[in-house]
């Protein structure tokens, strides 16, 4: 017999208040119940706190029911999930391994609107639950779902080579993760950042070279790189950074931005670059890179507060100021420990 049970969201508003509603759901044959522990805040957030659409992308948690057809967890399972809901699992992109571009997805904000990670539980389709590896806790693990899986297809699923010089531009919840994984992958890591003050940070994180850059540009000489990963929280100037990337090259534009810039089509045509996207990473990229971050010990530097709707408002505001260092984390009620606000990092 299936299951109706009853858990609490927090919605944006038109306002960009953050209201607290009650969700009712029947849990499917497919369906898993999960209380969540932590919650990611993602800059992408930032475009859905004005839309009456439950908060929150990048979950952790724990089982605490499942459907009556679900065999791959059971009740007390450790579970990481993200921005895709559910996909098909039969297309041409599910059956690749691209399944984040499956032709019949399901995705936060687009459907099931009222189920997301702000929040005390979420019902989840069980093909898009992570199992999350015992040695990682979940505070870290829930900003990888999103934000970590994000850098991490961009350093692994598009032909690069350890050895390539690699750029990565800005230093914030995209940049710190992608500065740890390029340097323990065997890239050369070139950070680029508009702070020098962040120099030491950068070089202690895995950077082999820190520059300064300022209206997107670099201030001084910086020999080309290979790829360079655009982890800035706005769209970028191509006219100046398209110098950074050697012929053959590639810009990963892994910001969430609705801007709209102008692509310099001549310089682009006559060195051969490419620019690539990238919407999150496929399951099984995602799976990869939690074993990675458990052997290498990665963890994203984090800032916490409560999933209560002051501490939700109070971290949305400290993104949007350009104070977070580097990943916020929302914590859920049963699991809090310590004060709010307060950065860790393993």
């Amino acid at each position: 017999m299936s299951k109706t049970i009853e858990f609490n969201i927090f919605k944006g508003s038109s306002t960009g208040d953050i209201i607290p509603d009650t969700v009712r759901r029947t849990i499917q044959p497919f369906e898993v119940f999960v209380e969540i522990s932590h919650a990611g805040l993602c800059s992408t957030d930032r475009l859905f706190k004005n839309k009456s659409v439950a908060l929150g992308h990048e979950g952790a948690g724990t089982v605490r029911d499942v459907g009556s057809a679900v065999c791959n967890f059971k009740v007390g399972d450790k579970v990481g999930f993200g921005w895709g809901h559910k996909v098909c699992g039969d297309c041409d992109f599910c059956i690749g391994g691209c399944d984040q571009y499956c032709e019949h997805r399901e995705q936060y904000s687009k459907e099931n609107t009222e189920i997301g990670t702000f929040a005390t539980h979420a019902v989840w389709d069980e093909s898009m639950l992570i199992k999350l590896p015992a040695e990682l806790e979940p505070e870290y693990a829930a900003p990888l779902m999103c934000g970590g899986a994000t850098v991490w297809c961009a350093l692994t699923c598009y032909d690069l080579k350890p050895g390539d010089r690699i750029g990565v531009q800005g230093i914030g919840g995209l940049g710190h993760m992608a500065i740890q994984f390029a340097s323990k992958m065997g890239y050369e890591v070139v950070c680029l950042a508009d702070c020098a003050t962040k120099k030491d940070e950068a070089i202690g994180l895995g950077a082999n070279e820190f520059h300064v850059v300022e209206e997107n540009a670099p201030k001084g000489a910086v020999q080309p790189v290979k790829h360079l990963l655009w982890c800035v929280d706005e769209a970028p100037d191509f006219s100046k950074i398209m110098p950074m990337v050697c012929c053959d090259g590639t810009i990963h534009v892994l910001t969430a931005s609705t801007q709209q810039p102008p692509l310099p089509i001549t310089d682009l045509i006559s060195n051969g670059i490419r620019v690539q996207g990238s919407a999150g990473a496929p399951r099984v990229a995602v799976r990869k890179m939690l074993r990675f971050v458990s052997l290498h010990r990665i963890r994203p530097i984090i800032m916490s507060w409560p999933m209560t709707r002051d501490g939700i408002q109070a971290a949305f505001q400290t993104l949007e100021q350009g104070k977070m260092r580097y990943r916020g984390v929302i914590v859920g009620q049963r699991h809090l420990m310590g004060k709010p606000a307060v950065e860790r990092m393993a």
